[in-house]
């Protein structure tokens, strides 16, 4: 068993010393190639002819002086910036409502049909989703040479890049300034600008957005009430016609608004109603 452990034990050893040989032999045939390719490399001082020479080192540049700070949002041919445009839009979205309501005639139009709706009898027909679409189309209609002006003003010449912003703002802002100017009445222009404690200014013109916009808002709440109280007399009246034959046919138990609902929506029919109110709240406008 020694004989067997000792005999395994040199043919080991032998064969261990052979795979160092052979990888000797190996690493020495090619180590010159490896040395000869990276000899030049290492040891050549000169630059050769081929070689490229190292750039000269790039001095950093001074930090900008306090106070000279600038920022250019238009593109490299002067237009604004596609960015700039998206940021822009997104905004005019977000403040979208408020100008609807607040700088057009939407919302005295939008009052108006709901006081003949009410006027009527009718709670919910029209629906609200229907007063407000047809509001919003009146509107688009009445506003639409003011739109246009502005496009035509503002928009387009500060897309091109002829106009910076405050400039396309100034010019814009002056076509719905003169629309708010003709249906706002001197009453409400000398109330707001009393309650912001300014002096009244030369000229109507001259009258900033922040005083003219709230003084359009309360002219346009009374001309809406005003057309509401035309609008509700006819109805009232077949209301007391209607209750007074009532009580002296002794029915006090059958509601008025019940028996006298298809005589207005008759006459409203007749008379074409809502083409009447419509047309007047246009020809308000339009003149």
């Amino acid at each position: 068993m020694k004989n067997s452990r000792a005999r395994t034990l040199v043919a080991a050893l032998v064969l261990s010393g052979g795979l160092i040989a052979g990888g000797a032999a190996t690493a020495q045939a090619a180590a010159p190639a490896t040395v000869s390719a990276a000899a030049p490399v290492a040891y050549t001082t000169g630059v050769s002819a081929g070689a490229v020479a190292p750039a000269d080192p790039v001095a950093p540049q001074a930090p900008a002086a306090p106070g000279s700070v600038s920022l250019d949002i238009n593109g490299v041919d002067g237009k604004p910036s596609q960015s700039i445009t998206v940021i822009i839009a997104l905004t005019i979205l977000s403040v979208a409502p408020a100008l609807l309501l607040l700088t057009t005639c939407f919302t005295k139009i939008l009052i108006v049909l709901g006081l003949t709706r009410n006027a009527l009898g009718l709670q919910g027909t029209p629906p609200n989703q229907v007063l407000a679409g047809l509001a919003l189309f009146l509107t688009m209609f009445v506003m639409a040479p003011t739109f246009g002006a502005i496009n035509d003003t503002a928009v387009q010449p500060y897309l091109k890049g002829e106009k910076t912003a405050t400039v396309a703002f100034t010019d814009g802002s002056q076509p719905l300034k003169e629309f708010m100017l003709k249906q706002t009445r001197p009453e409400e222009l000398a109330l707001m600008t009393k309650a912001a404690k300014r002096d009244l200014p030369a000229t109507r013109e001259e009258t900033p957005l922040t005083t003219l916009v709230p003084a359009f808002a309360l002219s346009e709440l009374r001309s809406a009430f005003i057309i509401g109280f035309v609008i509700f007399i006819p109805f009232l009246v077949i209301d007391i016609v209607v209750s007074g034959a009532l009580m002296s046919l002794g029915m006090m138990m059958l509601p008025p608004v019940t028996v006298s609902l298809p005589f207005k929506l008759l006459l409203f029919v007749m008379i074409d109603g809502w083409g009447l109110i419509i047309k007047a709240l246009v020809s308000s406008y339009t003149g």
